[in-house]
Order: C-alpha cells, then structure tokens, then sequence
C-alpha cells in the first residue's frame, strides 16, 4: 500500500509531508501493492494504543466472554485504536481466572482479524490494591499481594499479563514487587503503583525493587504537596517510571494536564481512556466491577459520587488534550510509541518506522477519522 503526501508524525521528528509504503504488514521502503491512499492535507499516525480501559459498547473486560472481547475489540478499532491491553477490576479469584483464560482465547482466535484491535496484553487493575483509595474497586475482593495468584493467572492468560496494579503500602507488597521482577513468569509483567495511600518514600522504595508504572496519575492516590509529594513526586524522581494520564475533561482539570506535561515531559506520560461499557452508548445506569455506575454526560459515578471510569475512548482523549493546549505531536507521542514501551511492545509497534507493523491511522485538521488500518500481522 502507498500513502501518499500525508502530514506523517515520526517520533522526534514530529509532522513532515510524506509518502511512507507497506509490505507484508510492516512500513517498508518500497511497496508491492499499488493501492494508494491519498493523504493529502491530513495526518498519518500510528494506531493508537490503550493500555487501560475497562470496556465500551455495552462490554466489559471482566464479563469474561469471547462475545464482549469481539465487540470491544471491533468499537476500539472503529476509533483509530488498534492495540490494546484491557483491564480487569478487583473480583474474586474465580472471576480474575476466567478473565484471563478467555483473553487467552481471544487472543489465538482472532490474531490476524484487521476488524478487530489486536490485544497486546492484559492489565490487572486490582485486587491487590488498598481500601482506602479503592475508588470504583469493590472492596469486598481487595486482597494482600499473593504472588501464587499472580502466577496463576499468568499461566491462564498464555503469558499475556503486561501491568499490574498495586498499593506499595499494603502487607508484604515491597517484597512481591521484587519477587514478581526477579521470576521467570514475571518478566515481562510492569508493576504499577495504583489506588494507593502510598507516601513518597514507600512509592520510591516501590520503584527502586522494580515497579516501573503509575495508574491513573493523581486520580486514587495522595495529592502532590509541597511538604508531601507522595507517589506523583516519586514517580517524577524516577526516570525509568511511565505515567497514566485520563484526559477526558473530567478526571483531571486541564490546569493539571498541562502541569503534568511540563513535569514529565512528553517522553513518560501515557494517555489512557480508563473507558467503562457505557462508552459509546447512551446515558443510563451500567455496572462496573459488579457495581452500579450512573452515566451522564461524560460523567460515570456510583452511587455515593466516586468517579467510576470514564466513557471516552482513547481518540477522544487525544482531542481533548490537544483542545487543552497540549501540542499534537506530543498528544499522538503519548498515546502511540509511550504506551508501547510501557509495554516493552515498541520494537513492533507504536511508531511509523520501516520494519515496524504497519498499524495507522488517517486524520483530517479537525482531528476526525478518515482511515484505520491494522495490520494483517
């Protein structure tokens, strides 16, 4: 396939006017098809890459059914997202195992599907997480760090566990984090620090065993304060240390978004959805983790007031931090090659570059889709 005269975005070389080419699904120097897409007067981007949102279409991650792992897969493909690692929530055992196993399924079922996202791992937010900031976790399953289960549910995904969630505060999970780093089924698997009453030097400690992520920042943690930075400072004093940012107009004031970009820059913050099944449906009420969420406007809630995901989808999220003053390139560099490597999926994805899988997407000056293309790899 050639593409032909688009703004093409290349990682720290921002927009040029190109023609970049496919071949066998990766970006390549010349191209065999002669199939062109004109993209004059638009962007080329990476496909985007959420690597945490809980569902969309009525579907959730957690219901543990091939069913919604098709319909989630199909809407986030829609958007211009075209990877994906899903998040679980705080649920019984029982519940976790099923999740993973039928992401397992999934995952050798529809390998090569260019309607679907392909799923690029899986994100267990929770239970290993701490009750007083548990936010939209339901408190009943939150458990002590259990590297056994953790284990477990490794097995059952095939491997496919890539972030974990946890409070550094909680009994023993200083030494889970080390363990789970230094273990043959926890290599590839990114501790992130999340719903947690976690102050700076225990969130440092964390770090320096091997946690290398932050959930949702500012959102389930202690505020950054001057005397007192918490998590948010020690994530900041850890350069190996990505950060998740919700920018739906909602979770974080556009003041802070801002403020965050300027402390981390745009090499370490990673642009999430945090997305829940009403997303892109209509107000109502939904469930989320086995908890009932009323949905208005952009709002998601439980009962009591706690904010309980988001409903916007990834691309939404990148327009909004650009309509919040945040640069484009920066915007598609933290929802593209950041989360990639968060992942440690870079070498494959995340960036336009010749070898790389040929996953794009086709935007106008209004940011509006105009073309998905996912890889048949």
């Amino acid at each position: 396939m050639i593409i032909a005269h688009g703004l093409v975005y290349e990682e720290n070389e921002g927009f040029s006017v190109k023609t970049i080419y496919t071949k066998d699904g990766r970006f390549s120097e010349t191209s065999d098809d002669e199939t062109i897409l004109d993209a004059s007067g638009c962007y080329v981007i990476p496909g985007l890459i959420d690597i945490h949102f809980h569902g969309c279409m009525g579907f959730d991650f957690s219901d543990a059914t091939l069913e919604a792992m098709e319909a989630m897969a199909r809407y986030e493909l829609s958007q211009g997202v075209t990877s994906i690692c899903p998040a679980s929530m705080t649920l019984p055992k029982t519940d976790l195992l099923a999740i993973c196993e039928t992401a397992q399924h999934f995952h050798n079922a529809h390998p090569l599907d260019k309607q679907m996202a392909r799923l690029v791992g899986i994100h267990l937010e929770g239970p290993f997480v701490s009750y007083e900031k548990r936010g939209a976790q339901n408190p009943d399953y939150i458990l002590p760090a259990d590297i056994s289960l953790l284990e477990t549910l490794q097995t059952a995904s095939g491997g496919l566990v890539k972030l974990l969630a946890i409070a550094p505060e909680t009994t023993d999970a200083l030494s889970f984090i080390a363990n789970v780093k230094t273990s043959d089924f926890g290599k590839d698997i990114h501790l992130s620090l999340a719903h947690t009453t976690s102050d700076y030097d225990t969130a440092k400690a964390a770090f320096c065993a091997g946690a290398d992520h932050v959930t949702h920042l500012f959102n389930a943690m202690p505020p950054f304060l001057h005397r007192d930075p918490g998590v948010i400072g020690a994530a900041f004093d850890t350069q190996t240390c990505y950060a998740e940012l919700i920018c739906d107009g909602v979770h974080i004031h556009p003041g802070t978004i801002r403020a965050a970009f300027s402390m981390f820059g745009d090499d370490r913050l990673v642009l999430i959805s945090d997305s829940m099944r009403a997303t892109g449906l209509s107000d109502g009420a939904y469930t989320l983790g086995g908890q009932t969420v009323h949905v208005k406007g952009k709002q998601a809630l439980l009962a009591d007031g706690t904010l309980a995901g988001s409903v916007t989808n990834l691309m939404d999220c990148l327009r909004t931090a650009v309509s919040m003053g945040i640069p484009l390139p920066s915007a598609v560099k933290c929802a593209t090659i950041n989360p990639a490597r968060s992942l440690g999926i870079d070498k494959e994805y995340g960036s336009i570059a010749i070898g790389k899988t040929a996953d794009f997407v086709i935007l106008d000056k209004k940011l509006q889709l105009r073309h998905v293309e996912r890889a048949q790899r």
